[in-house]
């Protein structure tokens, strides 16, 4: 009877599992029916994918709920970003742009603060007017997000090619360096930092709304949980490499632009934490939804540089890590809006706003090739 209802719960990684099966079977025959039919069996592939992750993200949601924050939101992003390295990892064999990886940490960035931030600061803007949350957290994450994207993204336009392994072997010792010393504060001494005591009546209103989800939780075991996340990572993996070769056969010739596979990638991982961050905002628990959107993004550039920077040098195939001059515009105006807007304890519509209309004009220079 358990077994039937673990069963019910997780019938997306299941429907994830035996899509996976018949992509192994009919790939070729999808392969040679033409690029429209690959391309909807790649538009497919995503949706499984964001299924399956949204298990994952779930997952990692009850162990959030187990351990209480901040190791809470760690989970949630560490299990995200594992899924886009995982991805980013295996269409690194199949995709031959030497810049999929800038242009995935790049739309990471500006998904998870202009997209997930600005949309979750302006919908509980709206409902609750001004939000509070720790403004430590933010400004810690506002200074480690410039560091990092600094060190990994910026720099590297002035590291002549013949010195780039050099420079590659620093980065991923400078990103070690940087989540060794930020983790060890996160979930030492100043994991105060990261969390914030709400009033008793809020608290109440809160528990009220997500006794659904934490009766769900209290069913599944750890081990439970940190099984399925582990399955349900590699049956990703197995569709995220179906989806690579779809992709690229159905976007081949067809104009498209470069970055637009990057968008992907970025939007499947961070698609379970839109979800868990637009739930927080309208709960008015800003503090989560900084710990999502700003924890994520810091994750994606400080543990996806160093695997990437890592595979390369293994490998002797260097990637473009600089970003371009319109990136380079666009992630600096993203940091300092998010500075000013972060830097007081309370989010509101209008700063909502800011990074939504931020995240808009990303989307439109990506439409127009930039």
């Amino acid at each position: 009877m358990q077994i039937a209802t673990h069963l019910r719960q997780e019938k997306f990684l299941l429907i994830a599992l035996v899509v996976a099966i018949l992509g192994f079977f009919i790939e070729h025959s999808i392969l040679e029916a033409g690029k429209t039919v690959s391309l909807i069996a790649a538009a497919l592939f995503v949706g499984v994918i964001v299924l399956a992750s949204t298990r994952v993200a779930h997952h990692a949601e009850v162990l959030a709920h187990k351990v209480g924050d901040p190791y809470g939101t760690m989970i949630l992003t560490l299990s995200a970003v594992a899924v886009e390295v995982l991805i980013l990892a295996i269409m690194m064999g199949s995709n031959s742009s030497p810049t999929l990886v800038r242009d995935t940490i790049y739309s990471a960035v500006m998904l998870d603060i202009n997209g997930i931030l600005g949309l979750a600061a302006l919908l509980g803007g709206l409902r609750h007017g001004e939000q509070p949350y720790n403004d430590d957290s933010s400004r810690t994450y506002t200074v480690m997000i410039m560091t990092a994207v600094g060190i990994s993204m910026i720099v590297p336009e002035f590291v002549p090619r013949e010195s780039w392994h050099y420079y590659s072997a620093f980065t991923i010792c400078a990103m070690i360096a940087l989540y060794g010393v930020f983790l060890k504060m996160q979930v030492g001494p100043h994991s105060y930092f990261f969390s914030y005591t709400y009033p008793r009546t809020q608290k109440a209103a809160a528990a009220g709304t997500a006794s659904a989800p934490q009766e769900e939780a209290a069913e599944d075991s750890a081990a439970v949980s940190i099984g399925i996340i582990l399955l349900g990572v590699l049956i990703i993996g197995f569709l995220a490499e179906f989806m690579s070769v779809f992709m690229g056969e159905g976007l081949e010739g067809s104009g498209a632009p470069i970055a637009l596979t990057a968008v992907v990638v970025a939007a499947i991982s961070a698609a379970p934490e839109i979800l868990t961050a637009m739930r927080a905002a309208l709960k008015n628990r800003m503090q989560s939804v900084v710990n999502i959107a700003m924890g994520a993004s810091l994750s994606t550039v400080i543990l996806t540089v160093p695997v990437m920077e890592g595979i390369a040098l293994y490998t002797g195939q260097p990637f473009i890590m600089a970003m371009t001059p319109v990136q380079t515009v666009m992630v600096a105006i993203t940091l300092v809006v998010a500075a000013i807007n972060l830097n007081d304890g309370q989010t509101n519509a209008i700063e909502g706003m800011t990074h939504f209309v931020l995240f808009a004009t990303f989307i439109m220079l990506t439409m127009i090739g930039l």
